[in-house]
């Protein structure tokens, strides 16, 4: 073997304690995504008129070594100090950018969710996301240890703070999105039922308001709700593509109904994965996202230090249910969110934001060598010590 277990080198104890059947499956969703991006893409950009029809992909191709070198690098942190100095960087710059975007933003489809850097455009909420989950376990935990520090509450400011900022933009799918993380973090966290029931209430009345007062919001509700009385065109059109693909699809570069939907690229690339490789390419899509899923879930369960369990598990929830969200919607099962598919939907700061997420878990769930796999007179460094 080229990597002995013996080896004392830094890659080689990476090497023999990341978890390297996920980030194949990772590896597997981001070509997967080139793919889909090839048949997709062109489309939008004739749609669009840009001079460039591979403009799309080629940004995707760019993106894609950087994402895996995000991956890889992180993977390598072994301080778990230095995880919380990173989560504070995405969290504070991150907050920065969306207060910057509320008041300088570029309006996109009604929402100021994007901020121009000049040389790019980026959405710092997706920055934000992991960065507010490690704080947010690191304020959890550090109240169970010393309840002096009244870490529930510290972490609801943050909380608060996060989602007023995306509420104002407004986008509530990330707003959803971020409040059942926090949810169940605050749940493992040793939260009463009854304040998890008082504050499922208030976030009941939330969207009731949300739906009363936000006309995009109770559009899409409404869509989903009365499919007959309203217009559902994306949506509509995306469940066509599986119906179209039946089960093996009609081959890559096939599909016709990727030229009529919008966002066929980014929040609709699963119905392009559906009519060109049919149901069976779109199961083994989910197989892969679920096999990521459980993967870290099951890390999340096997430690006992708090900050790692919750670090995990609120990471492994933001990445999953994404995921299962996007599908959800692009299958007519769940209202239209306008969130991506991890790894696969064209997009930067997507792809970036889902790079810091997989090399933080890939990080936190660096396995600790067996007695009989340390070298001969050593010892592995310990992953992630304080």
């Amino acid at each position: 073997m080229l990597l002995s277990r013996t080896d004392r080198s830094y890659f080689s104890q990476w090497w023999w304690t990341v978890d390297r059947m996920v980030l194949l499956a990772c590896i597997i969703l981001m070509v997967v995504g080139l793919v889909l991006s090839l048949a997709a893409s062109p489309a939008v950009a004739i749609r669009l008129d840009m001079s460039d029809e591979m403009y799309f992909v080629k940004k995707q191709m760019q993106f894609m070594p950087v994402a895996l070198l995000l991956i890889l690098a992180i993977s390598f942190i072994t301080s778990e100090r230095l995880v919380r100095y990173i989560a504070l960087a995405l969290f504070v710059g991150g907050m920065v950018l969306l207060i910057s975007g509320l008041l300088y933003g570029v309006k996109i489809k009604g929402s100021y969710r994007w901020v121009s850097l000049g040389f790019m455009t980026l959405q710092p909420s997706e920055f934000v996301k992991p960065g507010f989950v490690i704080l947010s376990a690191w304020l959890f935990s550090q109240g169970m240890k010393y309840p002096k520090i009244r870490g529930n509450l510290l972490s609801f400011i943050l909380f608060a703070s996060f989602i007023s900022l995306l509420v104002l933009q407004p986008d509530m799918g990330q707003t959803m999105l971020v409040t059942a993380v926090w949810v169940a973090m605050f749940f493992l966290s040793g939260a009463s039922l009854w304040i998890l029931a008082g504050f499922l209430g208030i976030t009941g009345v939330g969207g009731f308001y949300a739906y009363n007062t936000m006309s995009h919001v109770a559009a899409r509700i409404d869509g989903f709700l009365n499919p007959a009385d309203t217009d559902n065109y994306q949506v509509d059109l995306s469940l066509q593509s599986f119906i179209q693909g039946g089960w093996f699809g009609k081959g890559p570069g096939e599909s016709s109904i990727k030229s009529q939907l919008p966002d066929a690229h980014t929040d609709f690339i699963f119905a392009v994965a559906g009519e060109e490789f049919g149901i069976i390419g779109c199961l083994l899509i989910v197989a892969v996202f679920s096999f990521i899923t459980f993967n870290f879930l099951r890390h999340a369960f096997s430690v006992e230090n708090m900050f790692k369990k919750l670090s995990i598990t609120g990471l492994t929830i933001l990445f999953g249910m994404q995921a299962f969200i996007n599908m959800g919607v692009n299958l007519k099962m769940l209202p239209a969110k306008g969130m991506t598919l991890p790894f696969i939907s064209s997009g930067g700061s997507s792809l970036m934001s889902m790079a810091i997420t997989v090399g933080l878990l890939l990080a936190l769930t660096r396995r600790q060598p067996h007695a009989d796999q340390l070298p001969v007179g050593g010892r592995y460094n310990q992953p992630l010590q304080a």
